[in-house]
This record gives C-alpha cells, sequence and structure tokens, in this order.
C-alpha cells in the first residue's frame, strides 16, 4: 500500500511539520534492507538515496543530511550504499520507490577519490569500511543513475551531490583529457540538483508527493534539467560566441564585475541596454528592452556542448560566464545546447539562513556509521568524528578550488547554541571521546560570520572573490563572534582541548589580532595548516591569491603569540606545483624561497584541474577567464607534460637527494648552473650521496630537531 504524506507549504525548512518525528519516532539508522524495513512497518520507501559512500549516519555525511531531513518531512528514506554496479539487482534490494531515486557519488568527487593528480589510481578509499579501494565505479554517480533507470524505468531520477554539481555543464575531463557532455544527459536523469540542496530537494519532494510531474518541475532554484526550447515569457540573450561585432557586441555584460554601488548602477543600466542595429542612413541606433530588467525569466545562452568540445576559447568563454552568475543575488538562468535538447539551469540556490542550518544539524543522527559494517573503520568518519561543522562557503574565490562552485560564497553560519549543543552531543555519545575536539571549522576555519557590511551591495556583487587583489572595504573582517565561540566551547565541561583543524586564511586573519592570539594561544596543537600555495606573482595571479607580505605578516603574529604562550608550535605552508601560469623559474624561485626560510615541504601537491573550477578551464584552454576571453586574449601557460609536473614537484621538494639529478639537468638547462654547488647560497649539491643514510626526511627532520631544542631548553633551565 503507498502510503505518502504531504507536508503543508512553508516559507523555510523549519517550518515544516516534524511528521515523522511526532508519529513514528526517529529510527536510528535510515534502513540499508528489507529487513529493516520489515521491522519498521513499511511495505515501500518512497525515496532511496544511492550513494557511493558508505552510510555513516553524522552530519558530516551528504546522504545522512538529505535523508534525515526528508524523514523529517514525513518520507520513508531508505539508503542503498556502495552497490553492485555490474547489473541492477542491487538497486532493487529495497523495492521501487513511491517518488524518486535520490544519487550521489559521496562526499568526493569520485574521480579524484580514485586518481592521484598524475592519473595513477589509488589503492585506498577513506570512504569505504577499511579504507579498501575500488567499491565505486568511475564517475558513479552516472553509473548509479543509468542502473537506476534499468531497475525502474518509471521512475524519476535526481543527481545530486558535489560530483553532479560539478558536473552540471558541459565539462572538461581531465582524466580522458576532453570535454564531456553535461553530466545529466549522460547519465539520463530526470533532474539535477546542485550546490546546496535542502530546500531544493524538500520542494521536489512535495511536489511529486502531490502528483506533479517531474519534467513539470523548472521553476526550483539550484536545480538542471532538458528542455526543447525556451518558453514563452523568457528573454533570452546569446552569449555563445565571442568576438561578435556590431548589436551582438552590446549584449548585456556578462564580465562586469562590481566593486561598489557605482559599479552596480552601471550593470542595472546595462541590464536595459538590447544593442544596436544599422538604420538605412548607415547609423548606428541604440535599442532598449524593459524585459533586461526582470533577471528573473532572463536566460543566458551559453556556447552549446559541440563548440565548446572542438574550440578551447569558447570553453574559457562559457566557464567565465558561468562563474559570473553564481551570485544568488543577482544570478540569471543559463541554457547550452546538447545536440536537439537544451540544458537549463536556474540561479544558484538562495543561502540557507542560520535558523535553516541549525535545523539541518539538530536533527536526530546516530553519529557512527551503520552497523551493517560490524565496526570496520571508515576511515574518513574516524577524520571527523570529533569534529564540527560550524559554517559553509567561501569567499576566498581560489582558481583551482570548486568549493564555491558547489556551495557558494555566501558564508551559511550556525548559530553559537547549536554549534556547543553539538559538542555536547559528541561529549556525551560518541564511543571513545577523550575530551578533545579536532576541529570547529568548515572549508575555511576563519569565516564565520564573516559577510558583507551590506545586503544591497551583496546582492549585486560579481566579483568572484572577496579578499583578492586585497581585501574588499565592504567585507566586515571581524572575527568577534569566532573569537567567542572558541571561548564558550572551551568552558563546556568536560572539553580538555578544542583544535581547528580547518585551514586558516591568514590574509583574513591578521585583520583581527585577538583571534589570531586567542587561536595561537588556545587552538593549535604543536602545528597549524595554512595555504600560500605560492611566493611568485605569475601563479598567485591566476590563483587569484595574496602574496607572501600576509603570510610573513602571519607567521609574526604565530610565531609572537606563541612565544607568549610559552608553546613550540609551528606553520605547515601547503604549496601547489605545476598550477597553471607557472614557469619553470616560478618554481626555481619558490625552491630559493624555501631554502631561504630553512622549510622542508613534507606534502607536496601538484595541480589537480578537478572539474569546473576556473584554473582547470585555464588549463584546458591556455586563456585566463578572469579576464575578458577573446580569440586574443591574455594565454596561460600551462603544465601538462608529465616531466615538466614531475620537475616542478622536484622543486618543492629540492631538498630530497633523488630529485637532484633531474633538479641538476633542469638548472644547467636554465643557466642557473651557480645554483649547484655545496655552499649555502646554492639550491642543491654538486654530488649525490654515497647513500641514503644521509638524507632525512623533513617530518623526522623537523621531530628531531624540536627534540634537540626542548632537550638544550631543559638543560639551560
Amino acid at each position: 500500500m503507498q502510503h505518502i504524506h504531504v507536508p503543508a507549504a512553508a516559507t523555510a525548512l523549519y517550518d515544516y511539520p516534524k511528521y515523522w518525528a511526532e508519529c513514528f519516532g526517529t529510527a536510528p539508522y535510515l534502513p540499508m534492507s528489507r529487513a529493516e524495513m520489515d521491522a519498521l512497518g513499511w511495505d515501500s520507501c518512497d525515496i532511496i538515496i544511492v550513494t557511493g559512500d558508505a552510510y555513516v549516519d553524522h552530519p558530516s555525511f551528504g546522504m545522512a543530511i538529505i535523508g534525515r531531513l526528508l524523514e523529517n518531512q514525513g518520507y520513508r528514506v531508505g539508503i542503498i550504499s556502495q552497490p553492485d554496479w555490474q547489473s541492477s539487482e542491487a538497486f532493487e534490494v529495497l523495492g521501487k520507490p513511491n517518488l524518486f531515486f535520490g544519487v550521489a557519488a559521496g562526499n568526493m568527487d569520485s574521480m579524484i577519490n580514485r586518481y592521484t593528480a598524475d592519473r595513477k589510481p589509488r589503492s585506498d578509499d577513506a570512504y569505504t569500511p577499511g579504507g579498501v579501494g575500488g567499491r565505486r565505479p568511475d564517475r558513479c554517480s552516472l553509473v548509479y543513475a543509468q542502473r537506476c533507470k534499468e531497475a525502474w524505468p518509471e521512475v524519476p531520477v535526481i543527481l545530486g551531490g558535489i560530483e553532479a554539481s560539478l558536473r552540471r555543464i558541459a565539462h572538461y575531463d581531465y582524466w580522458q583529457d576532453k570535454v564531456r557532455r553535461s553530466i545529466l544527459v549522460d547519465a539520463t536523469a530526470d533532474m539535477l540538483i546542485y550546490g546546496n540542496a535542502e530546500r531544493a530537494v524538500v520542494e521536489v519532494a512535495h511536489r511529486l508527493a502531490r502528483g506533479e510531474s517531474i519534467v513539470a518541475i523548472t521553476d526550483v532554484r539550484g536545480t538542471a534539467f532538458i528542455r526543447r526550447d525556451t518558453p514563452e515569457g523568457w528573454f533570452e540573450i546569446d552569449s555563445s560566441r565571442v568576438d561578435r561585432p556590431g548589436k551582438i557586441d552590446r549584449i548585456v555584460n556578462p564580465y562586469v564585475s562590481t566593486q561598489d554601488m557605482d559599479d552596480c548602477e552601471r550593470e542595472r543600466r546595462n541590464s536595459a541596454f538590447s544593442g544596436m542595429t544599422i538604420n538605412d542612413k548607415g547609423e548606428q541606433l541604440v535599442e532598449f528592452d524593459a524585459r533586461r530588467l526582470d533577471r528573473t525569466h532572463t536566460v543566458i545562452r551559453l556556447p552549446s556542448f559541440e563548440k565548446v568540445r572542438n574550440d578551447a576559447v569558447l570553453y574559457a568563454h562559457a566557464s567565465r560566464v558561468l562563474h559570473m552568475e553564481t551570485n544568488p543575488g543577482n544570478a540569471r538562468a543559463l541554457v547550452q545546447q546538447h545536440g536537439d535538447l537544451d540544458l537549463w539551469m536556474t540561479p544558484p540556490p538562495i543561502p540557507l539562513t542560520t535558523e535553516e542550518m541549525d535545523y539541518v544539524f539538530s536533527m536526530t543522527y546516530a553519529r557512527l556509521p551503520h552497523p551493517s559494517y560490524e565496526g570496520a573503520k571508515i576511515p574518513a568518519y574516524e577524520m571527523i568524528r570529533f569534529s564540527v561543522n560550524i559554517m559553509r562557503g567561501c569567499f576566498g574565490g581560489c582558481t583551482f578550488c570548486s568549493i564555491t562552485e558547489h556551495e557558494g560564497r555566501i558564508i551559511q553560519n550556525r548559530s553559537q547554541s547549536s554549534i556547543l549543543h553539538e559538542i555536547e552531543q559528541i561529549r556525551d555519545t560518541v564511543p571513545g571521546f577523550t575530551g578533545v575536539i579536532s576541529d570547529l571549522g568548515g572549508p575555511t576555519a576563519n569565516m564565520y560570520r564573516i559577510a558583507c557590511k551590506s545586503r544591497e551591495i551583496e546582492a549585486a556583487c560579481r566579483k568572484p572573490s572577496c579578499v583578492y587583489p586585497g581585501i574588499c572595504s565592504n567585507l566586515n573582517t571581524s572575527h568577534a563572534a569566532l573569537t567567542e565561540l572558541y571561548r564558550e566551547a572551551r568552558r563546556l565541561p568536560g572539553i580538555k582541548k578544542i583544535l581547528i583543524g580547518s585551514g586558516v586564511r591568514y590574509d583574513l586573519a591578521v585583520k583581527d589580532p585577538e583571534y589570531v592570539k586567542e587561536l595561537v594561544t588556545h587552538h593549535v596543537g604543536g602545528y597549524l595548516k595554512i595555504a600560500p600555495e605560492h611566493t611568485e606573482a605569475g601563479p598567485l595571479s591566476k590563483m587569484m591569491k595574496p602574496g607572501t607580505d600576509s603570510y610573513e605578516e602571519f607567521k609574526r603574529m604565530f610565531e609572537k603569540y606563541s612565544k607568549e604562550a610559552g608553546k613550540e608550535q609551528y606553520l605547515i605552508p601547503y604549496f601547489i606545483a605545476a598550477h597553471p601560469g607557472t614557469t619553470d623559474e616560478d618554481m626555481m624561485n619558490l625552491a630559493l624561497w624555501l631554502k631561504r626560510n630553512d622549510f622542508r615541504a613534507d606534502q607536496v601537491q601538484a595541480f589537480y584541474p578537478s572539474t569546473m573550477a576556473t584554473a582547470t578551464a585555464m588549463y584546458h584552454s591556455g586563456r585566463n577567464p578572469l579576464h575578458k576571453v577573446t580569440y586574443k586574449s591574455e594565454q596561460v601557460a600551462t603544465v601538462k607534460d608529465p616531466e615538466q609536473r614531475k620537475l616542478h614537484k622536484a622543486f618543492l621538494r629540492y631538498h630530497d637527494p633523488k630529485n637532484w639529478p633531474l633538479l641538476r639537468e633542469a638548472l644547467q638547462r636554465m643557466g642557473r648552473a651557480d645554483l649547484i654547488g655545496d655552499g649555502p647560497q646554492h639550491l642543491i649539491p654538486k654530488h649525490q650521496p654515497r647513500s641514503n643514510a644521509d638524507y632525512r626526511a623533513p617530518r623526522r627532520k623537523n621531530t628531531e630537531d624540536a627534540h634537540k631544542r626542548r632537550t638544550s631548553t631543559k638543560r639551560m633551565n
């Protein structure tokens, strides 16, 4: 018997009746088998979530959040975790869902999860019991969606999660080195929900439960779907080509980067401009169209899949337009043709309010892996089980990162009381808790409650970053709320230590010395992660990262407050090799900087062209989408040759004898043989050591040096 409860309409997530909890009580886990469904008295599931991760009922895992949210709206939700994808049988285990399948790859993109930056397969998977690799297929959300359709062709399939979110349009695929179609088209799914999915998935579920067809749901923000034409009442802006003359040159400018209200007004006026026509006398006539003032019924047409597949410049252009249409306050819908179909994307979702964020994290979670795993260790869970997510989003705009494209650049914050309550839950319910919270953070540790000073400016802004090339004058940089949160968390009974494991945005932190002192004095467990990424202007400008001045300022503050606290603590800076815009000389200069600062990088990361990132568009196209893209626009040096990528990584590990032969050859080729020798001014020695016994790994060296300093201090005392 089909049973679907349809809650009444509401304006916020937490306004919906908690029907399930009131009538049935919340189950310890969402069911993964028919036996669990039988124990709950279910004859069917309303919604089945298929995920590439092991099922961990914890708010750091997407399937748990969406599952519990839908459960709280009155739906019976089942979980199919890491199914055997070789046939459709594993997708039939819970029966036919009454409403839809929700399909996601998991917390990570399945390709990044499976392969290194050098395209080599990984042997492990942090989201699988026992850390075993190979439990999910490549592009697993695509494969899962196809299997769901094979099992139940008539049931709608909705894609979600970060893998689908970042593949919502035609995208460059690093692993195949080609442009692929939107994953929605390849997966033959019915809808894709991108970004923060809570509000969208709830609305779609309610409308399907009321009998509305999935193909009729085309007005939900943060969704993508297929259409065959532009509906009546919509105004289409053609941005499918570059270097176009006359009339089409003067379309609504998708490249305006609003920095202040003057620019906002300029953009408003531009939005009314239709273009130019030529009359019989050869005179240019300006045309205006009032429809352009209505962004809610304006759609920008991107170059088609076929065009961006064959023309890298058009790919870069499409990437720029997409990134300029990511502010929920002013974004317009986008459309991209795939063959004879149009892929539509509605504007990004409105960020969740603090009350909605609190509601999402207040739902009843077991906070443990599903018992069917019989206690097998899930590395990703072990990493986060004593951590607390306090916010979402990032306004940093780093071009190599895709967080902003998924979570948005407007920070979504939880309340202090909600965060403190979760800490108490961890203290009281999570097995093995010793009194140490491993992290209070998010994508960035110190963006909590930092936002634009004006909602009007924020809604009109089209800048890709609030902190590059400098911190925006409209950004409120006070860390007072975060500092107070740290202090209140430390006061909780049974809490011995609060560590900050998320990376700190140091150029933002130095604007609030009180925060830096609080952080360094109480919340560093010996090491603190920061990410300068590089020292040279060329790559930094392509990354949209600050120069070393901010790093040096933060370093001075870090060392000062560590000394005042009587603590021996160290910064762990991260650097990227082979990023677009990086030359061999840039990497050499970075290596020299590392040597001057007596730093030996332990972890080295080569640039990973993740889907939809701006730097990935640079890598593929050789153009810079941070500026207007034309066939004559700035070209970006890219590092694609495996040997050059290896060289750039070797410069970061200049201290490793294994890299010296490669570096000697490169330095001689670059005319910098003066850096080869045995003096302190040299980067590498002339000769190889007779054995590796003379070489100590950086981590071991740092540990030994620290031990010597401590021993020396004790003797002096």
